[in-house]
């Protein structure tokens, strides 16, 4: 049981370690990591209700709020009032975000790529199996547990 522990140690490391080389790099670029999140989501899936990302990120309707009160701020996404109740906002992606978004997206595939470039291509496909297999166990132990549905 002790190596499953110091490989676990090592992929928290590892995660850690290229979050915080991706986000230097992307913030360079002018987003956040954190702040491409909310980006990539309005990109791909359109205009939406804060509730919607929040739900759909895990995240504190708060939290929700208060990135997207900086990214308005900064032009990247807009709000209107949505038609079906008043009381709600619509968010979406302006041409600003988006333009923001694909600068950002650049480094942060080609840090990927060099990265994983330490691993030849039959390291790599081990590599999706062995964590395809461990996010399945992941999967399977959440719904076992009954902590609601795979992420």
């Amino acid at each position: 049981m002790k190596a499953a522990f110091e490989v676990s140690e090592k992929l928290f490391e590892l995660y850690h370690r290229v979050h915080k080389l991706i986000n230097e790099s992307m913030t360079q670029e002018g987003v956040s990591l954190a702040r491409s999140k909310f980006l990539c989501f309005l990109s791909k899936l359109g205009p939406c209700r804060s509730t919607d990302i929040a739900d759909a990120l895990n995240f504190a309707p708060r939290t929700v709020t208060e990135a997207l009160d900086g990214l308005e701020r900064d032009r990247l996404v807009e709000r209107k009032p949505d038609p079906a109740d008043r009381r709600a906002k619509i968010v979406s992606i302006t041409e600003t975000g988006r333009q923001v978004l694909e600068a950002a997206e650049m480094p942060r595939k080609q840090l990927l790529e060099e990265i994983f470039s330490a691993l030849d291509d039959k390291q790599l496909d081990q590599l999706q199996s062995i964590v395809g297999s461990l996010v399945n166990k992941v999967d399977e132990i959440r719904r076992r547990r009954g902590d609601g549905e795979p992420e």
